[in-house]
């Protein structure tokens, strides 16, 4: 098992850098940039944050300098006629652009490697410091809606599988469906409605992780104030999110009662709770678990931005997306470098807990 393992960390390196590549190579020729963007701001479009981007203009030659003429150097960028060209030079070499693309690739993997991620293009704070600040918000959303939707969905999908085609099954598949169907953002909206002073109550907050002092608060004071702000953004996220392990979890168990292990165990006396759990439930778990890593990561990044933007929770996913739009590349490059390593690491761990669940399950074996 230690070699599958080691084996599994080594190809961790070509996966990142090919994703890393692919990436790379998509944002080259991606319309706009950061000098595009700079430009724009220039052009009075957007006036946000020019002077952290820039230094001021006198920094970079005069950004009011301009040139009749153009040039073909200002030709390859929109809003960038009339401007003089020793402006333009001096901005791609304050993103780097001056450098052809394959060193400022390597640079960034070198650095990366490190975990040295640099500054933002349009904040003056490091991006390192950036995802540190937004991190606890990721992954508490990601880690506690992850393990509440399993903790309700095993459950109750093993109690459909049992009680298949009963009442209880029926009016729990009307549970489900719902929550199918129905985007967590919707229930996010429903619940900020009835709860946090949309129309009805004002019971829990909508906005922060945290209340204002809470580092003053006591131990008591602190676990509560933090349960007070999750319980919305957790309630919307689990409602949009049990039903499809819920449906896996019921549908494997069901396939795995009606083999014939079980009906042999049966017939030796074994009662129905150990025929389900000493027999059924370590072959029907493989198929739930194999879901994990994908249920943690969209709930860590894609499935929650929606609910951050609801409740005002400054997560990770919230960051990139104002990244991506923002043509911000190294906070873009740094959370996909960070989401990536955490993907894989999340799917190593499922394969070492098919091993927890049944021993019979040897990958080692199975790579050479």
């Amino acid at each position: 098992m230690l070699a599958y393992i080691l084996r599994r960390l080594a190809l961790m390196v070509p996966t990142i850098l090919g994703i890393m590549l692919i990436t790379f190579t998509i944002v080259q020729f991606a319309p706009g940039g950061p000098v595009e963007r700079v430009l724009a701001q220039l052009q009075g479009q957007n006036d946000a944050g020019l002077s952290r981007v820039t230094g001021g203009a006198g920094d970079l030659g005069g950004a009011g300098a301009v040139n009749r003429g153009g040039g073909e150097a200002n030709s390859r960028y929109r809003g960038a006629q009339g401007l003089d060209p020793a402006f333009i030079k001096k901005l791609e070499q304050q993103f780097g652009f001056d450098k052809p693309a394959h060193e400022r690739f390597l640079k960034m993997i070198w650095d990366y490697a490190r975990f040295d991620f640099g500054n933002s293009y349009f904040r003056d704070v490091s991006v390192l410091q950036l995802i540190r600040e937004r991190l606890p918000v990721s992954i508490s959303i990601g880690l506690w809606m992850t393990l509440l939707s399993y903790a309700i969905s095993i459950p109750l999908g093993i109690r459909k599988a049992v009680k298949d085609g009963s009442r209880f099954d029926l009016w729990t598949s009307g549970v489900v469906i719902v929550g199918y169907a129905v985007p967590s953002f919707l229930f996010g909206l429903l619940l900020i409605i009835l709860f946090a002073g949309g129309s009805f109550f004002q019971v829990f907050p909508i906005r922060g992780l945290t209340s204002e002092g809470w580092e003053n608060f006591s131990l008591w004071g602190k676990i509560v104030d933090y349960v007070w702000h999750m319980t919305l953004p957790l309630t919307a996220l689990v409602l949009g999110a049990f039903a499809t392990s819920t449906l896996l979890t019921k549908n494997s168990f069901l396939d795995e009662i009606r083999k014939q292990y079980v009906l042999t165990a049966r017939m030796k006396g074994l009662t129905e709770r150990q025929v389900l759990y000493g027999h059924v439930f370590r072959n029907a778990m493989l198929i739930v678990v194999a879901g994990f890593p994908g249920a943690f990561i969209t709930a860590f990044f894609s499935g929650s931005l929606l609910i951050e933007t609801i409740f005002t929770l400054d997560g990770l996913g919230l960051l990139s997306f104002t990244a991506i739009v923002g043509r911000d590349y190294p906070i873009v490059f740094a959370t996909l470098y960070i989401f990536s390593l955490l993907g894989l690491a999340v799917n190593l761990l499922s394969d070492l807990i098919y091993t927890w669940i049944d021993p019979r399950i040897d990958f080692s074996a199975r790579a050479t």
